[in-house]
């Protein structure tokens, strides 16, 4: 059975969500604060918010993105093994990925809401 085209971009945003999360993880770890990485997460959040964030979904998608955002320095106070730095960089970079799918997931919900019609 062949796949269509959709199916194939939808593809294409998980894997691009999950290298992004990946790439996340190991750069909080190893390479905090890249700008390079920065901008490669920046793309694949753009990716993952046209390719993977559908109407049904865009509310809760914005409600776990504000989440995240809001908590990114919560571990701080973690100063024991650093933990609390790595936490932070981990979760900076997270929130890096996710906010220019959050950008395209808001503009989407704004023009929906704006659409005349029903």
């Amino acid at each position: 059975m062949a796949k269509g085209k959709g199916n194939v971009l939808g593809m294409v945003g998980f894997w691009a969500f999950i290298v992004g999360l990946v790439i996340a993880l190991v750069a909080g770890i190893v390479f905090p604060q890249n700008p390079f990485i920065i901008v490669v997460l920046v793309i694949l959040g753009l990716i993952i918010g046209f390719l993977n964030i559908t109407a049904k979904e865009i509310m809760l998608f914005l409600v776990a993105t504000i989440a995240l955002i809001v908590v990114g320095n919560v571990f701080a106070p973690l100063t024991t093994l650093g933990i609390g730095a790595l936490l932070g960089s981990i979760l900076s970079y997270v929130a890096t990925l996710m906010a220019p799918a959050a950008i395209v997931a808001a503009v989407k919900a704004l023009w929906a809401v704006g659409k005349p019609g029903d």
